[in-house]
């Protein structure tokens, strides 16, 4: 640990026991939901992390370092800022750090945090990928470099919705990170559990997750991505996401903002349906990883 990087004494002890540790992201508590709710949810999640037998590990960038383990006092901080927060994917730490700023990090800038602290296991919703659209305006999420270079499995219903799912696929089949569909074919697709891309192999347990990873560690692989459904499924989603990208094209909306922008939209549009779900699968996630960090 350096002054750059602080770990809360609760991780910080269970990862020099060899106990399981899951990080947590906080960019879905300042920039996931409307305010209030996302801190709410950030809880759960730890709640349910620590139901299943690990220590949670909520990663975010204050007071001048990348905070691994943040109390809950801090993590209200980044619910209060909300959308003020940065965003803050792996080119971002430095820049928080140095200038105190308040970074809300990424599932890539968790990844970040992760590999520095020594740990193998998160929970989040969807990951970033390859955008609709790429061959008009590259733009490809950070999280899949990050994915390529760190020893981790994470766990996530998929691929964001609002981006090319079966790019992103490719793509990661390119960078070498195995997809796991957790009692799936089919890589889950966020609201919809399916119609996604095959995954690479399928797992039936938490265990069987464990050993595929253990496995892919040892021979040397990096990231590995565990797909779990959610529970219910949106029938319209594909139909709302495309009225919110065609809403954020006419705005100007781009980058870092297009995802706040359309899981705003989504949870208007929907009146509240994506909210739930979105809320469901997060903390439902979390608690997989928990169960294939205990069963390591």
């Amino acid at each position: 640990m350096t002054d750059l990087l602080r770990i809360a004494p609760e991780v910080s002890e269970a990862l020099h026991e060899g106990g399981p540790v899951v990080a947590l992201e906080t960019t879905l508590v300042a920039h996931g939901f409307p305010p209030g709710v996302g801190v709410e949810v950030g809880l759960e999640a730890e709640a349910q992390v620590r139901s299943k037998g690990a220590v949670p590990a909520t990663v975010g960038v204050l007071d001048g370092a990348v905070v691994v383990g943040l109390n809950e006092e801090e993590l209200a901080r980044f619910g209060e800022a909300g959308s003020e927060a940065r965003k803050a994917g792996p080119r971002d730490l430095a820049a928080c750090v140095a200038q105190g700023a308040l970074g809300a990090t990424t599932v890539g800038g968790t990844l970040t945090a992760s590999r520095l602290a020594g740990i193998r296991f998160m929970g989040t919703g969807g990951i970033g990928g390859v955008h609709r659209g790429y061959a008009e305006r590259p733009d490809v999420s950070a999280d899949l470099a990050e994915l390529a270079r760190t020893q981790a499995l994470v766990v996530s219903s998929g691929v964001k919705s609002l981006l090319d799912v079966p790019a992103t696929a490719e793509l990661l089949e390119t960078l070498g990170v195995p997809t796991l569909g957790f009692r799936t074919d089919e890589l889950p697709r966020f609201y919809s559990p399916g119609g996604g891309p095959p995954v690479s192999a399928r797992v039936e347990s938490a265990a069987e997750a464990a050993r595929v990873a253990a496995a892919h560690w040892g021979l040397g692989g990096a990231a590995l991505l565990l797909g779990r459904p959610a529970d219910e499924t949106i029938e319209d989603a594909d139909e709302l996401i495309e009225e919110a990208l065609r809403a954020a094209a006419e705005q100007g909306v781009s980058g870092q903002e297009v995802t706040p922008f359309v899981l705003s939209s989504l949870h208007e549009r929907s009146e509240g349906r994506t909210l739930a779900v979105n809320r469901d699968l997060i903390v439902a996630n979390a608690g997989l990883a928990a169960e294939v960090a205990v069963a390591t």
